[in-house]
């Protein structure tokens, strides 16, 4: 009789650890987390290189803080499409819809980060190579470097300050549809979409810039939102349900 108890056990146990939906929520979750994680240090680490540009290009110092902010960026943009890719198996049982418009989302979100990674890269090399330009060169230079910035900062506001809500659409309406997480969770990030694109729209009208109050607060649900979500799938994983995957 022991022994019939602990098999039934055993059974259970690997059942529970090979359970493909813990799988499928575990990854999303913990990706999830390391795109919120990776995504917060760069408004320090880039903060000299946006506040003055051509300073920037034309005097020496360290790229240190650049470079590892260009880093956390691709991190970011990688774990982004991550995210999608993990959780489109589920997504996918809920509305095909949703689950590729998340996966098409995301790519483009991440294009967008690679873009001013990639300004960003350049105004480093710009800087190494000829920061002891002067005269015309210099002031060419200093030109190059601010257009740059300029990509950058439109990229950012195109691709985290704006494609996030329509992430949270997509994927919001598969977890409200579905419950399972609870529904307070999708509920967030459904109410912060629209706050985010119309704050993201505003920024490019000129109403108030990002990195402001009124665009962090506009901000803040949707942030609450994928981080709660990453939490709660890498902690608790999915609510039982009848959903399978292949």
């Amino acid at each position: 009789m022991t022994t019939d108890v602990h098999t039934t056990h055993d059974i259970r146990s690997t059942t529970r650890r090979t359970d493909p939906m813990r799988k499928v929520a575990l990854a999303g979750g913990l990706l999830y987390l390391v795109t919120f994680a990776a995504s917060i240090p760069q408004l320090a680490l880039f903060a000299d290189l946006v506040a003055d540009p051509v300073g920037f290009v034309r005097s020496p110092g360290s790229d240190t803080a650049v470079l590892w902010g260009s880093w956390l960026e691709i991190v970011t943009a990688f774990a982004g499409i991550g995210t999608a890719v993990a959780l489109y198996p589920v997504a996918r049982r809920i509305s095909r819809t949703a689950a590729i418009g998340f996966v098409t989302s995301r790519v483009v979100e991440a294009t967008m980060i690679l873009v001013g990674v990639l300004c960003v890269l350049t105004v480093v090399a710009l800087r190494g190579d000829l920061a002891s330009a002067v005269g015309a060169q210099a002031d060419a230079l200093g030109v190059v470097g601010q257009a740059l910035v300029e990509v950058r900062q439109w990229s950012f506001l195109v691709g985290p300050g704006l494609i996030p809500g329509l992430n949270a659409l997509f994927l919001g309406y598969v977890m409200y549809r579905s419950r399972l997480v609870p529904r307070v969770i999708p509920a967030v990030g459904l109410i912060g979409a629209p706050l985010i694109i119309v704050s993201a729209t505003a920024t490019m009208f000129g109403a108030w810039d990002q990195v402001s109050l009124a665009g962090s607060l506009c901000a803040l649900p949707i942030a609450l939102w994928e981080f709660s979500l990453g939490v709660w799938l890498t902690v608790k994983g999915f609510r039982p349900t009848t959903l399978t995957i292949d």
